[in-house]
């Protein structure tokens, strides 16, 4: 059962992560993406502190034996989170999200390559399958037009940041991952937020903008969405390997598609539409096959089991 306990958290995480990118998407046309990042990470360390006082742990879970793992997390991370937001500058919600689906792709390549996680056929079957699915919603960014008014254009300038995104935010995947073996969940959060925050505000020097009542209260429903998002994807990466949660971050499609029509009144399109429904298909498949291996390993278990005065 603990893959399957991964796989929702990985799924919770994907929902509150989405309303997060909603929210600070409101924000993102008045403020530099810089003060957006500084605010996302540093409002996000309260809930942490919050959540590790509720668990006694706020000392012993803020210690580590890795500090150099915490700043190639942190580096990729915040990196990764800068381009994402610059993206939902240019891009509809759903958009950016669907160019951002490479990550996951990216992290099932990684983890085999790095992680030696072993990855039967049947994910790398679910996956490819998925990537068409990521292509078919990529379409319409990869056509000569899109890139007409060259790479600093709009759409194309979020189209790009989008796809070098999923790169940073790939590599912040599978070092997690790594810091997991020696590291709670407390710390590996605790420390990216302090970089995430320390890097971004540097960028202060380039200009921002003072927040008024609503905008501030804004920035710290995006904070505190950002902060709990990160404790349960942190957490998710306990309880199963990485390419079997890679895959769930397509759930945030569908979220992406409610809030950006709710919020912006962006609507799909059939391409993105017919894209989100096979990322799904792959991801219901996954979970299927995950029980049945699940049910297949405890009957095993039961039949090797030595029997009482054997």
């Amino acid at each position: 059962m603990k893959p399957l306990l991964g796989i929702s958290l990985k799924v919770l995480s994907a929902i509150i992560f989405t309303m997060m990118s909603a929210v600070l998407k409101t924000l993102m046309d008045r403020y530099p993406t810089g003060e957006v990042v500084f605010f996302r990470s540093f409002i996000a360390i309260l809930p942490l502190c919050l959540w590790l006082g509720w668990n006694g742990e706020l000392i012993n879970g803020l210690r580590t034996k890795n500090v150099i793992g915490h700043f190639k997390r942190g580096f990729l991370g915040t990196g990764g989170m800068a381009l994402g937001f610059t993206a939902l500058s240019y891009l509809p919600l759903h958009d950016a999200i669907a160019i951002g689906y490479a990550s996951p792709l990216i992290v099932v390549i990684l983890a085999a390559i790095f992680l030696k996680e072993q990855i039967r056929a049947y994910r790398w079957t679910a996956v490819a399958v998925g990537f068409i699915g990521v292509l078919i919603m990529l379409a319409p960014y990869l056509t000569p037009d899109t890139f007409a008014g060259g790479i600093t254009a709009g759409p194309a300038l979020g189209a790009a940041c989008a796809f070098l995104g999923a790169f940073s935010s790939a590599g912040a995947m599978i070092q997690v991952r790594r810091l997991t073996g020696t590291e709670k969940t407390g710390a590996i959060v605790f420390y990216f937020f302090i970089l995430a925050s320390a890097l971004s505000f540097c960028t202060i020097i380039f200009g921002w903008h003072m927040p008024d009542a609503r905008d501030l209260a804004l920035f710290v429903l995006g904070g505190i969405l950002g902060g709990v998002g990160q404790i349960l994807l942190t957490e998710s990466y306990r309880y199963a390997d990485t390419s079997v949660i890679a895959p769930f971050e397509y759930t945030t499609m569908i979220w992406a598609l409610l809030f950006g029509w709710v919020m912006f009144g962006d609507l799909p399109t059939p391409t993105i539409i017919v894209g989100a429904t096979i990322v799904a298909g792959t991801g219901l498949f996954i979970v299927w096959r995950e029980r049945q291996l699940g049910l297949e390993r405890s009957r095993e278990l039961k039949v090797a089991a030595p029997k009482p005065g054997a």
